[in-house]
């Protein structure tokens, strides 16, 4: 999809989702071609003439104003993700430029940053922007253990998408595939000219109906803390909260720790899982490969395709 067709529908997916009551309008009637509000009630709160508007939701943003997008996202009440998705879309540079200036995204971390991964005591996990899992410490691998027994990087959107196991995994697996599904898109409009991303994208339209769904939704997400539900297939069910540390000077990389309230059930199946990873760890050979898998405690991935 061109920037424009995504600014575009972005646009008018956010205006469907405002009514003229949450926005503080009267609603005076008269047959909507879409839910929420019109155009000239957009402009109107904007405070930009409905021709100036009508050019923007058309996919006409470059060159506008940060003060006109702030006003655009108060107008329709954008989230801190799409409120940035939104700049994004607009700030877009030509692609000769961008191309010149663009890092490749990193498939690796430097080894002092492994170092403090392997010094946690709780679970840490380190993904790109194309949600490939580039490192963990052994509690990372062990609860994120079906992510590591496949073939290749580890990605998580395509786990989530197209392995099977994942519903099982995931105990609100609609929301994980939502949250995904929202998370790539923010990446996408920050980085147009990813094609490792775009190839990604393209695979799971093409593959997973339930991953068109959830994109055709036009919704944007950015991880930051939260509460998840994973059902192990080692420990069973284990209730944590997650945590996101950017890392400053390495784009697109992120640390995710996990850690359950103290006192809990899920607090004590941590405790066998520590085990179970520390069981783990000894078998791995000494190029860095698991000797064996856990092939009783966790089934071969099926695609859903």
């Amino acid at each position: 999809m061109s920037t424009k067709d995504e600014v575009r529908e972005f646009l008018v997916s956010r205006r469907a989702n405002v009514t003229p009551q949450q926005a503080g309008i009267p609603d005076f009637g008269g047959e909507r071609r879409v839910p929420g509000l019109r155009r000239e009630e957009v402009a109107m709160l904007a405070g930009v003439s409905l021709d100036y508007y009508t050019r923007l939701e058309r996919g006409n943003i470059r060159g506008a104003s940060e003060s006109v997008l702030g006003a655009i996202a108060r107008a329709l009440q954008l989230n801190d993700a799409e409120r940035e998705y939104l700049f994004d879309l607009a700030r877009t540079a030509p692609a000769s430029a961008a191309a010149r200036d663009r890092k490749p995204v990193a498939q690796s971390v430097r080894t002092s940053v492994q170092r403090v991964l392997d010094n946690m005591t709780v679970p840490a996990i380190v993904h790109n922007s194309n949600q490939d899992l580039v490192a963990a410490n052994v509690m990372g691998r062990a609860l994120y253990a079906p992510h590591f027994d496949t073939d290749g990087t580890p990605n998580i959107a395509r786990f989530i998408f197209l392995d099977r196991r994942a519903r099982d995994y995931y105990v609100d697996w609609a929301q994980a595939r939502r949250t995904a599904a929202a998370i790539m898109r923010l990446e996408a409009g920050r980085d147009p000219l990813n094609k490792e991303l775009t190839a990604l994208i393209g695979e799971l339209s093409t593959r997973s109906p339930q991953f068109r769904e959830d994109w055709s939704g036009h919704d944007v997400h950015e991880h930051r803390t939260g509460v998840k539900s994973f059902q192990h297939p080692v420990v069973g069910r284990v209730t944590v909260a997650f945590d996101v540390f950017a890392m400053p000077g390495e784009a697109g990389l992120q640390i995710v720790t996990y850690s359950p309230p103290p006192n809990t059930d899920s607090a004590e199946k941590f405790a066998l899982l520590a085990s179970w990873a520390a069981t783990q760890e000894a078998e791995r050979a000494p190029d860095g490969g698991l000797v064996s898998r856990p092939h009783d405690a966790v089934s071969q991935p099926a695609s859903t395709d």
